[in-house]
């Protein structure tokens, strides 16, 4: 029964009812009160049940129902990355199990919460066989008639992709839990896969070439891009991973043999044809119309079918499309920032205050340019950014754009007056293609706000007195634009320049190119990169030569730095260099702050010869100068953008204040999730054997 102060009140005899109303209802105001007290009661009675159960239960009583089941040593509940109630649900199950591959791969995969696939290294082993137990299949030679099997050779996926036993190695004796050997007879190994796969709905596909309408590319930027699979959920625990049970990037093969398993509705990539009638979707184009192909240089290309290249993200149709080829497909990459088809409301910055009408109603116009139902379920009426920006209410109100499409139109937000926010729809990341740059200006009192946006092919110029300038979850290419090859065509441009007077520029979870701000100026970077695309050029200066006030956190910055007075740097990695020796005159120091009595620079890596405030923990140490963060790779258009190598050294990779990485993705907690798996692994090995942890890529 719900005690609301409705059903209290009716359960009161019509007599004391009717004379509580004579007197203006006091009686009615105590029930109201006492429904709210029996509201929490109950919401307290029926918490104290859930929290008896693992899967339901409170963070704060996983510890205790892990000490019931002799679970020691579980990590913090402040730390949601390392959340244990997996591990602590699934307890029972990994001790029947003890010992199996299974069950380490299960173990692996709660305790870390990445996907994850173990292989018994002893069975890859070249032997001489004992001669009363032979096993024909178990070849010590590599048959080089299965494609294959040969490109599946070192990794996780050695032996599962078609059966067999003829990919063998010889012994390797070094120890496999400092990350040297593997083939071993006593190995067992864990391969961890440390990026997502970050879907994108519906995106138009891009012509490889102007005016091309038969070959097209998945990436909204125009360039080669590796598709990556969705993971499809392994229903027991006694099944090892597959490639489809990771997000791994797709290959040619593989995508062949199972097509049906990777394409479709629901799956990893799907091409539609757009429909200009706003009734009906678009067009799916069926598995058997598709061919998997390599279309390095658009060579063959077939004459009957629709060719599809997943390792370089391209497309080639048989004949010319006049109608619009929309792409399902799914990227990879570390972590929520930058945009992209995850919950953005989720994080306490990105929390929305609307702007009301005249009624108290939020001003918010919607834009689509796409053509089907789902622009009509969300009360669509704008075809274009500029058409809603006419349109906004005197006081300014928000413009959301509800799909993932693409937008060629040049923009200028005008403030004055006004707080604008231009956001995508949450799960939604709409790519904005400007031919000249994005132009932003406002008094002291106004604001303006960009949440969620791909924006390429121009910066982001702030003028005038605005007061306020926050960019959540967006990312402007470093290099304005990238060519063919996925180089940037403007490297020593930067992506914002901020010429207003008494502005606060916020950067939270974004990717931007270098970045020029008045004196005057305070800016403020979280959780973000910023990628002047080579070390020898400015990330962060002045529009005159030192840039405003900076305070920057949990951030990764490639480029020289040239600010007036630095506030805060903490866990952040500053790569930048002096390559010309000639140059030192006149750049002084990679990273130089004018006032260095004021401020602080803490658990930072500042590249050697430096010059900032006072240091506390830093890197590296004056009598350590091989100190230095390796990243898997630097471009922007790689999957493992600015992710720290696993050969990083550990004053890098553990460096941060709460022992996490520095840099932009010290919110996933790696170090601490590496940790915390080889502490629980001990304890499910069998008695000889011992474990190594690998980060697939």
């Amino acid at each position: 029964m719900s005690f609301d102060e409705k059903s209290l009140y009716e359960l009161l005899p019509a007599i004391y009812r009717i004379r509580d109303a004579e007197q203006g209802e006091p009686l009615k105001a105590l029930l109201k009160v006492i429904a709210e007290q029996a509201a929490v009661l109950e919401e307290n009675l029926a918490q104290l049940y859930d929290d008896q159960f693992a899967e339901t239960c409170a963070p704060w009583v996983l510890p205790y129902i892990g000490d019931l089941i002799g679970i020691a040593g579980l990590p913090g509940t402040n730390l949601q990355a390392l959340s244990p109630r997996a591990e602590v649900a699934h307890t029972i199950a990994y001790r029947r199990g003890k010992g199996t591959a299974a069950t380490l791969e299960q173990l692996a995969r709660d305790v870390s919460g990445w996907p994850a696939r173990a292989v018994e290294f002893f069975q890859l082993l070249a032997t001489t066989q004992y001669l009363n137990h032979l096993r024909p299949e178990n070849q010590s030679f590599i048959s080089v008639r299965n494609a294959e099997r040969l490109e599946y050779l070192g990794s996780a996926f050695e032996r599962s992709t078609t059966g067999g036993a003829d990919l063998t190695h010889t012994v390797d004796v070094r120890r496999i839990a400092r990350g040297r050997g593997r083939y071993n007879i006593p190995n067992v190994g864990l391969f961890l896969w440390r990026l997502r796969a970050f879907s994108l709905t519906r995106s138009p596909a891009v012509p490889a070439s102007p005016g091309d309408q038969r070959r097209f590319l998945f990436s909204p930027l125009g360039i080669d891009l590796p598709l990556f699979n969705l993971p499809l959920t392994e229903d027991e625990i006694t099944h090892l991973a597959e490639p489809i049970n990771v997000p791994d990037r797709i290959r040619r093969r593989t995508l062949q043999r199972s097509l049906n398993d990777y394409y479709g509705r629901g799956k990893s990539l799907l091409i539609e044809i757009a429909n200009t009638d706003i009734d009906f979707e678009p067009a799916e184009i069926p598995s058997q119309d598709v061919i998997v192909c390599n279309l390095t240089d658009w060579t063959n290309m077939p004459a009957d079918k629709i060719a599809i290249d997943p390792v370089l993200g391209r497309i080639a149709f048989p004949q010319d499309q006049t109608v619009q080829v929309l792409v399902t497909f799914h990227y990879g990459f570390s972590a929520n920032m930058g945009g992209g088809e995850y919950n953005r409301l989720s994080t306490s910055d990105t929390r929305r205050t609307e702007v009301l009408d005249a009624d108290g109603q939020p001003v918010l116009k919607r834009v689509s340019n796409t053509f089907f139902k789902d622009a009509a379920a969300h009360n669509v009426n704008f075809l274009t950014i500029n058409d809603a920006l006419s349109q906004l209410d005197p006081k300014g109100g928000a413009i959301e754009i509800v799909n993932s499409g693409r937008y060629e139109e040049n923009l200028t937000l005008d403030a004055n007056g006004k707080r604008i926010e231009l956001r995508a729809a949450d799960k939604r990341r709409p790519t904005l293609v400007l031919s000249a740059d994005l132009q932003v200006s406002g008094g002291a009192n106004d604001e303006v706000i960009l949440d969620g946006l791909l924006i390429v092919g121009g910066a982001l110029r702030v003028s005038g007195e605005l007061g306020r300038l926050r960019l959540r979850h967006c990312t402007f290419v470093p290099g304005i634009s990238l060519d063919a090859d996925g180089n940037p065509t403007q490297p020593n441009t930067p992506s914002l320049v901020v010429d207003a007077a008494n502005t606060q520029v916020e950067i939270d979870h974004c990717i931007v190119g270098g970045i020029l701000a008045a004196e005057d100026v305070e800016v403020r970077i979280n959780d973000s990169i910023v990628d002047a695309t080579d070390e020898r050029n400015l990330a962060y200066a002045g529009t005159d030569w030192f840039g405003g006030q900076l305070r920057i956190t949990n951030s990764t910055v490639i480029g020289l730095v040239r600010t007036r007075l630095m506030r805060l740097a903490s866990n952040t990695i500053f790569l930048a260099s002096i390559a010309n020796p000639a140059d030192k005159a006149t750049l002084i120091a990679p990273v130089l702050v004018e006032r260095r009595q004021e401020g602080c620079a803490r658990f930072s890596y500042l590249s050697p010869g430096a010059r900032v405030p006072t240091r506390f923990h830093c890197q590296p140490e004056p009598d350590d100068s091989l100190v230095r963060p390796r990243l898997v790779s630097s471009r922007f258009r790689d999957p493992e953008y600015c992710q720290l190598s696993a050969c990083c050294p550990p004053e890098i990779r553990r460096g941060a204040d709460d022992e996490a990485s520095m840099g932009a993705f010290h919110d996933l907690l790696e170090p601490q999730r590496e940790a915390h798996l080889r502490a629980r692994v001990e304890e499910y090995l069998r008695f000889g054997l011992e474990a190594g942890i690998f980060y697939a890529t």
